[in-house]
């Protein structure tokens, strides 16, 4: 089953570092082994999120994510996207873009740097909701019941993930327009920030507003074929599982996108502090890219996110902690250590609270919630 499904992780991994080595030296291969090793620390929660929204797919939506969906992970956010980026900045054409990312990479570099504010409140906001939108519903399992029981409560009030997500977008902005304004030398780009943390807001009530739309739209037909699966059953036909197909399949598999692209800016970003060299970050980046989705359809496979109840609770704080680390980044630095420990301690704790529950109800043999 791990051969399986990281087979060919583990084939592009050899590979690409074989590549480097053999084009730019052990330098290279050192550099790229770091930086694919720096990009699945900084996304396993998104792996664990990318899973709980996969499993609702059928298999042509899943091996979608794997083919297509790998290609836009790698070549776009991994290459195209840090190009853009400066082509954007630098108001000049792609083509002069990777020229100066191959002969000038400390101009190409501070470029990036320049378009931080606007990535992050972009992809800071995106994710700020989707933290949000899961910490007010109401669910059969709360790990930290103490405080999820009370926030489901508040999010019966419409639009509050809304709301949040705007202020928060405002203190930022507004934190960084003071900055700029009594630091000497600093750009005030706070339109940029809000104009980017708007369109990082809009961006998530689209994709996730036509998913669910779709998904609404399936129930009347997803209850037929349950019905029809109940009849199977009782005739001792055999019953497969039939996940979210077209049109809802086609928009969550968009929303898959935006939000690995989401989960990308971190990695992206930090990778500057390892390399300037845009192959050697592409084809680092692009290994880790690999082992997430190979991850994510492990997780699937195997049932993990049913097994151990706590995990999406985890993953989806890792993605608060996340989104809160963006929009701080916004103005001050943060180590991509630090960003990386915390979504894994957060996993970790909640994937052995997850253990701790399964062991207490195993005399029981009944689910009971924590």
């Amino acid at each position: 089953m791990v051969l399986k499904t990281f087979g060919w992780s583990f084939a592009i991994t050899a590979l690409g570092l074989a590549f480097a080595a053999w084009q730019w030296g052990w330098e290279a291969f050192g550099v790229v082994l770091i930086l694919s090793i720096l990009e699945i620390s900084l996304s396993f929660d998104n792996a664990v999120v990318n899973a709980g929204i996969l499993k609702k797919m059928n298999a042509f939506w899943q091996k979608i994510f794997l083919t297509i969906g790998i290609l836009i992970a790698v070549f776009g956010m991994r290459l195209v996207f840090p190009v853009a980026i400066v082509a954007i900045s630098a108001k000049v054409g792609p083509i002069e873009a990777i020229e100066l990312a191959l002969d000038q990479p400390e101009q190409y570099e501070a470029l990036v740097t320049d378009a931080h504010p606007a990535i992050a409140a972009f992809g800071g906001m995106f994710l700020l909701m989707i933290f949000l939108d899961f910490i007010f519903e109401e669910r059969e399992h709360k790990w930290l019941a103490w405080l999820e029981r009370p926030l489901a409560k508040l999010g019966k009030v419409d639009m509050l993930s809304v709301c949040i997500a705007l202020i928060a977008l405002l203190v930022s902005a507004m934190t960084f327009a003071v900055h700029a304004h009594t630091s000497t030398g600093a750009q005030d780009k706070s339109a940029t920030v809000l104009l980017a943390g708007v369109a990082g807001l809009i961006t998530y009530l689209i994709v996730g507003g036509l998913s669910s739309y779709f998904e609404d739209k399936l129930e009347e037909e997803e209850e037929r074929e349950h019905e029809e699966e109940e009849k199977a059953k009782a005739a001792g036909k055999p019953v497969s599982a039939v996940g979210l197909a077209g049109k809802a399949a086609f928009f969550l598999f968009l929303y898959l996108e935006v939000l690995d692209a989401s989960f990308s800016f971190d990695g992206v970003i930090g990778a500057f502090a390892i390399t300037n060299h845009i192959f050697w970050m592409a084809l680092g980046l692009g290994i880790g890219a690999m082992y997430v989705r190979s991850l994510t359809v492990y997780l699937v496979r195997q049932g993990t996110l049913d097994d151990y109840v706590y995990l999406e609770h985890g993953a989806h704080y890792a993605i608060g902690a996340l989104a809160v680390i963006l929009l701080v980044t916004i103005q001050h630095e943060i180590s991509e250590i630090i960003t990386g420990l915390i979504g894994v301690v957060l996993i970790a704790a909640s994937f052995w609270s997850s253990v701790r529950r399964n062991k207490r109800l195993e005399p029981e043999g009944s689910t009971v919630d924590a």
